[in-house]
């Protein structure tokens, strides 16, 4: 039996590269200053609470599969020290399990993922209302066939290269649904909980809706990761 951790991932600013800034004016646009930065905070304690987890496991020969990464070897170890030097916690903490024999795996297809960083770089350098609209539109429209596209190669990726009785940790975006796609010979072990994750994330845009769960929410993220469940 093989066996996958998943981590549904909440991205830090350092893992959006050049997309961070507009990301921020946007957050603080809708949110409030206030409620982004405390959004912010929930983002690191979020990390803090998957590293304690991870760095608790022996996870030598462990493959590790990265929401976005289109390559390993010696251009894939320059990704994560990137990633290390931008300040990315996935990164670093990707860097400390390699550091203990983990091994790294090309995880995505190139041309899908620049494909929708494209869409969604326009969608946050629009300078406009006609040209947010324009873009987020043709975002929409492209955005769950891409999105299909990807977790589809995922999938593959992890069937192709995670051998019998081997463990792997997919780190991934929420709104990925990579985990119906795999083999059942694969035992998938949510680190947080993926809908849980996604309603956070849904909560973000409309905080009026339900304030009180916003916060609920944000200390189930930060909590200690309930090895009961893992191991369950």
């Amino acid at each position: 039996m093989r066996k996958l951790y998943v981590v549904p991932i909440i991205h830090t600013g350092a893992d959006l590269g050049t997309l961070a800034t507009g990301i921020d004016r946007i957050g603080n646009s809708i949110l409030g200053e206030d409620f982004w930065l405390r959004h912010k905070g929930v983002v690191v304690g979020f990390w803090d609470s998957i590293t304690s987890f991870l760095n608790s496991l022996s996870v030598a020969s462990f493959k590790l599969y990265q929401d976005g990464l289109m390559a390993d070897g010696e251009i894939g170890m320059r990704i994560v020290e990137q990633g290390v030097k931008d300040g990315s916690k996935n990164y670093q903490l990707i860097a400390r399990m390699l550091d203990k024999g983990a091994i790294l795996v090309r995880t995505e297809d190139l041309t899908l993922v620049k494909k929708e960083y494209y869409l969604i770089k326009k969608v946050v350098e629009a300078k406009s209302e006609a040209e947010v609209v324009a873009a987020s539109t043709e975002f929409k429209l492209a955005a769950r066939k891409l999105l299909s596209d990807r977790d589809n190669y995922i999938a593959q990726r992890i069937k192709q290269t995670l051998d019998d009785c081997e463990t792997g940790v997919l780190f991934i975006g929420a709104y990925h649904d990579v985990i119906p796609l795999l083999p059942q010979d694969i035992a998938v072990r949510e680190v947080k909980e993926t809908e849980k994750v996604r309603e956070y994330h849904s909560l973000l845009s409309d905080l009026r809706r339900n304030e009180s769960r916003f916060e609920e929410l944000g200390k189930y993220l930060i909590a200690a990761v309930d090895l009961a469940v893992i191991r369950g």
